[in-house]
């Protein structure tokens, strides 16, 4: 054997222990996984896996108050006016996803229901195009029909949490208007809905009771009108009729059912 071949497998012996550590590393050391940076403060980084995506629990209803579905888009994506949606559904029915429905789309603003402020942290909005002032397209309907049916079934939403713009800002907004028709979605399991006739209130006070189903109660006046816009599709802002405080009464017993 000559020079050569010795200086050959000497270096051979020298590497194949530096080969066996690099291959058991690779078997007993998990993978890294780089968590993204959000703070400029020095960290150490030990990535845990136990975590999940957070989960929207409320859907809100919007109407766009634009006359063409490309209107809305130009708006909602339009990165000046910091406003958006998760999905903008056409008159047609076409059906447009504009934010990951995990991440915080900017549509309810300040915002308050049954003690949960913020809606815009915890739930999936939905802009529909009309104007305000029309009755919702039937293709429109049955593509939300469909979409509802499809985040409550994926979130688990409650019934009771599928709310318009107006219930969770009354008197700054009105949306969807007095023409949308809340029933035919709560038949569907989409809200809550209860027809007459009632058993009789037992209790006169109006602020407890609109309260008790969810309403922000600061400004009476204009939580009653947000709150016959949804059931009785008028705005009045009088004091509740008894027959209206039986109608809050049946609507907070099948919110708990």
């Amino acid at each position: 054997m000559n020079s050569r071949t010795n200086r050959r497998l000497k270096w051979i012996r020298q590497l194949v222990p530096a080969i066996w550590l690099l291959l058991l590393a690779a078997c007993t050391t998990p993978p890294r996984t780089t968590l993204p940076q959000y703070s400029a403060l020095p960290a150490t980084e030990r990535p845990s896996p136990n975590f999940g995506a957070r989960r929207p629990n409320f859907v809100i209803l919007h109407h766009t108050a634009d006359d063409a579905a490309e209107d809305s888009l130009r708006t909602l994506t339009n990165p000046k006016l910091e406003v958006s949606s998760h999905y903008l559904i056409a008159r047609d029915g076409t059906l447009y996803y504009l934010v990951d429905e995990l991440a915080r789309a900017w549509h309810a603003g300040e915002s308050y229901w049954g003690g949960t402020t913020d809606l815009n942290s915890a739930s999936i909005g939905i802009e529909l195009d009309n104007n305000g002032k029309e009755p919702f397209a039937e293709p429109m309907i049955e593509s939300l029909l469909v979409l509802l049916d499809d985040l409550k079934r994926r979130y688990k939403i409650p019934a009771a949490n599928f709310l318009g713009h107006g219930d969770v800002i009354p008197g700054r907004k009105v949306d969807p208007s007095r023409l949308f028709p809340w029933q035919r979605l709560a038949e569907r399991g989409f809200g809550v809905w209860c027809n007459p006739p009632y058993a009789p209130a037992t209790s006169r006070d109006d602020a407890l009771l609109l309260a008790a189903l969810g309403y922000d109660v600061t400004r009476m006046d204009a939580t009653r009108a947000a709150f016959r816009r949804h059931y009785l599709a008028n705005e009045s802002t009088a004091p509740l009729t008894d027959n209206e405080r039986a109608l809050l009464q049946c609507l907070i017993a099948r919110k708990r059912d």
